[in-house]
């Protein structure tokens, strides 16, 4: 994950989205619904905590950007990446997380209900390309449960790679 502007990063985002979304478009009911031993979400679960999860960083990226937009600081469209981000991402793919109870999914919820949040919350993260690319967000921050303190820019990256992270996990379900 080296990327040197905020554009890069969206364009990374939208063709692991595209790929996401190829990766799932032809999944039967039997497939999104089949719980494999040991495993504890169904593929139809893991697109809903997918869903869920980019809504709540969308929202985290908006406060944080408009935090960092009153306090007057601009920028020139570079992404900024502290060292310990960088770490933690190229290491995460790897590592086992537990999600956290408000973003475990429900299991009530279709892949396409799923999906169509997923544009939605992929609309709004579009609306907050201008203040990426234009305010200083580095002093501001919210806390991940796995990575400590992020920037806007963190969250914008760990969109994509949250989720590449689980359509890797379906590719292998599928398999």
């Amino acid at each position: 994950m080296k990327y040197q502007t905020i554009e890069e990063v969206y364009a990374a985002n939208d063709k692991i989205r595209a790929n996401f979304l190829e990766t799932i478009e032809s999944i039967s009911d039997e497939q999104a619904n089949a719980l494999p031993e040991g495993e504890k979400w169904t593929i139809a679960q893991i697109i809903e905590h997918v869903s869920i999860v980019e809504d709540g960083m969308s929202k985290i990226s908006y406060k944080l950007l408009n935090e960092a937009k009153e306090s007057g600081k601009t920028s020139d469209g570079t992404a900024k990446f502290s060292d310990s981000f960088a770490q933690h991402a190229a290491g995460a793919r790897e590592q086992k997380f537990e999600a956290p109870d408000r973003v475990r999914p429900k299991g009530s919820v279709s892949i396409a209900d799923s999906v169509k949040r997923l544009e939605e919350t992929r609309q709004n993260l579009y609306a907050l390309k201008p203040l990426f690319e234009t305010v200083d967000c580095s002093e501001h921050k919210f806390p991940h449960p796995a990575f400590g303190e992020l920037t806007a820019h963190e969250w914008l990256a760990l969109v994509g790679g949250h989720e590449i992270r689980h359509l890797e996990q379906i590719k292998r379900r599928l398999a």
